[in-house]
């Protein structure tokens, strides 16, 4: 473990895949004013995690990071797609159900969305930033997307509602 990780659980030297390696930038960014690619690079080493400043801009630009004046004239790197705040348009959201959705039914709380094979993180991810407050989670695999419907909503209410934005 790395002595004083904020996150406690990286083992010293970590190379992280990809993906990894991107959702922490990103949590990194939401949780600290990043002002430099040297600095993200010293914040993953506080992480325990090895990466180079080649490295972070290439993640940075795929994230579609930005630099933004923050208060007190700085600037910093925000990543758009990522504020809690910031939901993704309803037409989005449709037109996503429209494409890939071709299966709705649900279980107690939970809903399950079936999706061609390889697209289910598709859904999820407009599901997620959707922020629709009957929706607490989502998990997407291959094809199959769970839905937890938030505390008081039935499942089969939330399937109807998630049926109609895909048209089935």
């Amino acid at each position: 473990m790395t002595a004083g990780s904020p996150a406690g659980h990286r083992v010293e030297g970590t190379r992280l895949g990809k993906r990894q390696r991107q959702h922490l930038v990103a949590k990194l960014i939401e949780q600290h004013r990043v002002r430099s690619q040297a600095q993200l690079v010293e914040l993953l080493a506080a992480e325990g995690v090895v990466a180079t400043q080649a490295t972070v801009s290439r993640d940075l630009d795929e994230l579609g990071a930005i630099k933004v004046r923050v208060p007190g004239g700085e600037t910093a790197y925000a990543i758009p797609a990522l504020p809690k705040e910031q939901r993704a348009p309803d037409d989005h959201l449709r037109r996503v159900f429209g494409d890939w959705v071709v299966e709705v039914a649900s279980s107690g709380n939970l809903v399950v969305l079936r999706t061609p094979p390889g697209s289910a993180h598709v859904v999820g991810s407009a599901l997620d930033r959707a922020g629709l407050p009957e929706v607490i989670g989502t998990v997407a695999g291959d094809d199959t997307l769970i839905v937890v419907a938030a505390e008081g909503i039935e499942g089969a209410a939330l399937a109807g509602m998630l049926a109609d934005l895909a048209g089935l």
